[in-house]
């Protein structure tokens, strides 16, 4: 899903320059998904499981702890079946990609990364949402995708930290897959929770295809899905055309 807070992820400054794209090992997880965490601890799809109707009597810490132990085990899943990068101190920013052929949904996966044990610790409606929102994901990128599906690199999360945006680390995390997607001739997926930021993933390639709405709410959230095909970036609108064309969000 998007950063809920990409569209103010600034232009490139020195700092981010002079920072490296790395992969994150499973040792240091934990805090990649702390930063994950915060990145969408006020996100309507990261908070859809956790505010439910039987979770009223949850404390404010219990629900933070369901949102972070979520962010650890997808952040594992990612180190053992994906690809997941940070850039700048502290993880600052965090991105959790899915190559082509790999997914995390086989049981050795799901197993060491605490993903098959989800639905004991969320709430029943939490378990439920959950479900839904997994399986709609599925069908949604399968339907879209194709034949192309098993051969994309998917991105799933991607977040900064507040105090870490405006550094170019956004651009940095998607530019570092787009540009090895583009060398290989492969499409790029991903769904976004934040309706400001596709007009920011346009100036990376990608198009918007597709609305998707979870409905076990008191009302729907929605999800914008986008796909970037190789070479995208080039042929698009770099970010002084989507200026000129009425465009107010900040370079990513």
């Amino acid at each position: 899903m998007a950063d809920p807070s990409l569209a103010t992820s600034g232009g490139s400054s020195g700092l981010a320059q002079a920072e490296q794209v790395r992969v994150i090992s499973r040792d240091e997880h934990e805090a990649a998904a702390a930063s994950l965490a915060e990145a969408f601890r006020y996100d309507e799809v990261a908070q859809y499981f956790i505010k439910t109707p039987d979770t009223e009597t949850w404390t404010l810490d219990q629900k933070w702890e369901m949102h972070l132990k979520i962010m650890r085990c997808v952040v594992l899943a990612h180190c053992i079946s994906g690809l997941a990068l940070a850039v700048g101190p502290n993880h600052a920013a965090v991105a959790l990609w899915m190559p082509p052929g790999k997914n995390m949904d086989d049981q050795k996966t799901m197993e060491h990364s605490g993903l098959s044990e989800l639905d004991k610790q969320l709430s029943e409606e939490g378990n439920c949402r959950f479900i839904e929102f997994m399986q709609l994901l599925h069908k949604t990128k399968t339907e879209v995708l194709g034949k192309y599906d098993d051969n994309s690199w998917y991105l799933v999360y991607i977040g900064t930290r507040k105090e870490a945006r405006g550094q170019g680390y956004a651009r940095m995390l998607i530019d570092h897959v787009t540009r090895q997607a583009d060398a290989e001739g492969h499409v790029c997926y991903l769904e976004s929770s934040n309706g400001k930021n596709p007009a920011i993933y346009q100036r990376f390639g990608f198009t918007t295809v597709q609305n998707i709405k979870l409905k076990r709410g008191s009302k729907p959230v929605e999800l914008d899905i986008m796909v970037r095909h190789p070479g995208s970036r080039e042929a698009s609108c770099d970010a002084r055309t989507i200026a000129h064309h009425g465009q107010t969000a900040e370079t990513a």
